[in-house]
């Protein structure tokens, strides 16, 4: 532990010289990449020097144990300070670990409906309000990039982008197939159906994270925008459909009146799928790389059901199930994703020591 930290503070201090490098600013991609790092090294240091002084603390605390008129103080105080100590101790251990680097950016979200017709576009609206819902909470910015809705208040397919710190890192184990159980609206007989919807969380990428040739690898066409919008959406050509050629992935976007900012939301998408692309196929290059429980790329997985007779949310990943669907659905969803944060930085860990102790063999 000691040797980490004395290697974060000599990082540290390398990065801000290298901040302080003319060079370096002007390299936009380098110098993005060392800002972030700077930043998450900051708080490691940050941490471990309050958990110094709240161990000297401690230790004045211990001291005072046996006096007659601040006995009864110290300990309370110890108490506290031994509850704080353990709080930072764990921030600490998580810090150290490996991070994933994208945990930082903004996110887009692609939500589909699935198997079950109807209801399952109806359960994607739903999901989608669950993750704008989650999103204001949070204190970010949901940007709708585009929709197929349904005639009945369903969306086939719904795409947008969330901002905000940690959006990705968050979001991100969200990736996979939702399966609800419920008595259909169009359902005249009270049957339970279960329909699915999938979910695809991807790291919103920067220009200089993906290259591309916009005159030789793009094809951009331009048609009427459908759907609700008013004359002035409708019938100007202000819609935009992105090809890229190399990889033959299509985005489309209509939610703006300007064709420009559909442009803009387009390529945002693009490059955020071949930014996920890029970094799939790294991974599976990694023979070594790590196959989790708690799944953050396997969108064919059947990650969590929500069960509307028996108000039940079930997390399949980490066996976890509630029974509060209407809060969770209404994004109240800090419970659930705390619980996978948690499990996935407990699985780190282990790994992290099993490392360690093959080293020292």
């Amino acid at each position: 532990m000691l040797n980490k930290l004395k290697q974060v503070e000599q990082r540290l201090a390398e990065l801000e010289q290298l901040l302080a490098d003319p060079a370096v600013s002007r390299d936009r991609k380098r110098y993005t990449e060392l800002t972030r790092e700077h930043a998450d090294l900051q708080e490691v240091v940050g941490v471990s020097r309050e958990l110094e002084t709240v161990e000297s603390q401690l230790a004045q605390a211990e001291e005072m144990l046996d006096d007659a008129e601040l006995g009864e103080l110290a300990r309370d105080e110890r108490d506290t300070l031994e509850q704080r100590r353990e709080r930072l101790q764990d921030r600490l251990d998580e810090l150290l670990l490996p991070k994933d680097p994208d945990d930082t950016r903004n996110t887009v979200v692609e939500i589909r409906a699935g198997t079950g017709g109807e209801e399952a576009a109806l359960f994607a609206a739903e999901l989608f309000r669950m993750y704008s819902r989650f999103a204001e909470e949070q204190g970010w910015k949901t940007d709708l990039i585009d929709v197929n809705a349904t005639g009945i208040g369903g969306v086939k397919e719904v795409i947008f982008s969330v901002q905000g710190p940690g959006a990705y890192g968050k979001l991100k184990f969200e990736s996979g197939v939702h399966r609800v159980q419920r008595v259909p609206r169009t359902e005249a007989s009270g049957r339970i159906h279960t329909s699915a919807v999938t979910v695809a969380v991807l790291p919103e990428a920067e220009a200089v994270d993906v290259d591309i040739d916009e005159e030789k690898d793009i094809r951009v066409d331009r048609f009427c925008s459908s759907g609700p919008g008013g004359q002035s959406v409708n019938t100007t050509y202000s819609a935009v459909r992105v090809t890229h050629l190399p990889t033959a992935m299509v985005v489309s976007c209509q939610d703006e009146k300007s064709q420009i900012k559909n442009l803009a939301k387009a390529m945002k998408v693009l490059r955020s799928r071949l930014l996920d692309r890029k970094r799939r196929e790294q991974a599976e290059a990694r023979q070594a790389q790590r196959r989790s429980q708690v799944s953050s790329g396997d969108r064919s997985a059947k990650i969590r059901t929500y069960n509307f007779p028996q108000s039940r949310v079930t997390d399949h990943r980490i066996g976890l199930t509630m029974h509060n669907l209407e809060q969770v659905l209404d994004g109240e969803l800090d419970e659930l994703l705390q619980a996978l944060q948690k499990e996935d930085r407990l699985e780190r860990l282990q790994q992290g020591a099993g490392v360690e102790k093959q080293r020292e063999r």
